[in-house]
């Protein structure tokens, strides 16, 4: 599996993590993130999901990193990326540290228990079907059902997750999203994006989600702008949270 491990950023200079989502990857993230956070002055940190069941600790182990680093810190992501991010950040605020100064939350799955949500029961399908035909027929199956920019970004991200998909896919499945007390906890400016037009990840949630952030603002896209450019989902992420007060680092 790919380096998690923070790379070498400019000495006090703000630092943007923002975390794939389930059974995606980092390529996608920087393609989506990078060039807008940069816009902004931020080093953007993409970490490669962990292996199997561990992606979701990866994921905090990655963020509890860049929390020691002592800059300004921007946290996020897409889909599970974007719950463990907020979870993340609300323990912290909790506690009164005051590290993080904003969050980039794109395509939010569910609050608090997954219970039925359409993206934790597309995981666990998904997980069952590797394991019982094989990464190459699920791959092939799945472009057959879907955009071909979201085929090629799947069979790309799942092969790069190997053998431990199926297991990294049933633990994005389980892992809660941030409830309502998480999400009001949240009080620095948050930038959410959804989809109009994704079943797996439907707006409504990103809706719930902006009714208890103290201070967000909400920015829809259909997913064709997100195939036609995944800096698209950046840039829509960037301009929500400008809106809602954050700013340049």
């Amino acid at each position: 599996m790919r380096s998690s491990h923070l790379g070498v950023f400019g000495t006090g200079t703000p630092l943007a993590v923002l975390l794939p989502g389930s059974g995606s990857d980092e390529v996608f993230v920087r393609a989506a993130f990078t060039d807008p956070l940069r816009t902004l002055g931020y080093d953007v940190h993409a970490p490669a999901p962990g292996s199997g069941a561990g992606v979701v600790q990866s994921y905090l182990d990655a963020l509890d990193e860049a929390a020691k680093r002592g800059v300004p810190l921007v946290v996020g992501g897409v889909s599970l990326g974007a719950q463990v991010a907020a979870r993340w950040a609300a323990a912290r605020s909790s506690r009164g540290d005051r590290t993080v100064v904003g969050l980039l939350l794109a395509l939010p799955a569910w609050t608090g228990p997954p219970s039925d949500a359409p993206a934790a029961l597309a995981a666990s399908l998904t997980a069952s079907a590797v394991r019982r035909d094989g990464l190459a027929a699920t791959v092939a199956a799945t472009r057959a059902q879907t955009p071909d920019w979201l085929g090629a970004e799947l069979a790309r991200a799942w092969s790069g997750h190997g053998s431990g998909l199926a297991d990294s896919l049933d633990a994005a499945a389980a892992s809660p999203g941030p409830d309502a007390a998480d999400l009001t906890a949240l009080r620095v400016p948050v930038g959410l994006v959804g989809m109009t037009d994704d079943p797996i990840h439907p707006l409504s949630v990103a809706e719930d989600w902006l009714t208890h952030l103290p201070r967000a603002a909400l920015v829809t896209m259909p997913l064709r702008e997100l195939g036609a450019d995944p800096a698209n989902l950046g840039r829509a992420a960037t301009t929500a949270w400008l809106r809602a007060g954050g700013g340049a680092g």
